[in-house]
């Protein structure tokens, strides 16, 4: 199975199951852990993560690589395991996406899982149980939420409010003078960008530093709901490299992705 190949009927049907139920099974772990005293430390420089990062993260690990043995595993809750960069498939995960969040007891967190195929996701569910938002997208089939067709909103115009990430980074697209209304924070990167996918925003940026566990999930489920998502040059991103940290990015339906794209590349970053 080292060399499964996702066009596999059989492979992607077996494969959509066990992620749709996979994810829903870690959404209500979490949730029952939500808003509880949790063991909490601090990873790295300043990235919070606590017992029920870890529980999810097992949970996950136990139910989709019990199934998939031979493919490869990517988590931010993980040591990684070099090997994954010679197995073909490869499980992309973020546990509980929006620890901060989560831990401050405030809604907006998900769980972000991604199956990527030669470096691009060709499967893939986030699930926000507290709102109870389930995105889902097979490559060439469309995205759902929570079961229900979706697409993300035509056209180029830029309405602010609609518009959410870092402030910086959408203020650089007014071109008059004056003060914008902006989207209110969404704490969570993947269901920010996921919300490009139903239209619920008409834009999304990820700040630098974004990781291939934030991100794989979410630009399948905007992709397929024929929306873009890139750096702010246009390029595609790449998963389940060496490196996994990614640049500026931006979330739009195609013609609105396009714009933005060449506003920036007339107006480059510093």
């Amino acid at each position: 199975m080292a060399d499964a190949d996702f066009s596999d009927t059989t492979i992607q049907t077996r494969d959509a199951a066990l992620l749709q139920d996979t994810v829903r099974e870690a959404g209500a772990l979490a949730q029952s852990m939500f808003r509880t005293e949790l063991k909490k430390w601090i990873k790295g420089a300043s990235s919070p993560v606590s017992e029920a990062d870890i529980a999810v993260n097992d949970l996950l690990e136990a139910r989709l690589r019990g199934a998939t043995p031979d493919y490869g595993w990517l988590s931010e809750e993980s040591a990684d395991d070099a090997s994954r960069l010679s197995r073909r498939l490869t499980w992309v995960v973020d546990p509980i996406d929006g620890t901060r969040n989560y831990l401050g007891g405030h809604d907006e967190w998900c769980v972000s899982v991604a199956l990527v195929e030669d470096a691009s996701p060709v499967l893939a569910a986030v699930f926000a149980p507290v709102s109870n938002e389930f995105f889902f997208a097979v490559r060439g089939q469309g995205t759902t939420l929570n079961g229900k067709q979706v697409q993300a909103s035509a056209g180029t115009a830029l309405d602010f409010a609609r518009l959410a990430g870092p402030k910086p980074m959408v203020e650089r697209l007014n071109t008059r003078p004056g003060d914008i209304k902006l989207h209110p924070r969404i704490g969570s990167l993947a269901l920010r960008l996921c919300r490009v996918a139903n239209g619920s925003l008409d834009a999304a940026f990820a700040g630098g530093n974004s990781h291939d566990w934030d991100l794989a999930a979410a630009d399948l489920i905007v992709q397929e709901a024929d929306g873009r998502m890139s750096d702010l040059s246009g390029d595609p991103i790449l998963y389940n490299r060496r490196e996994v940290t990614h640049g500026v990015l931006v979330a739009a339906g195609r013609d609105r992705h396009a714009s933005i794209v060449a506003h920036f590349r007339n107006r480059p970053l510093a």
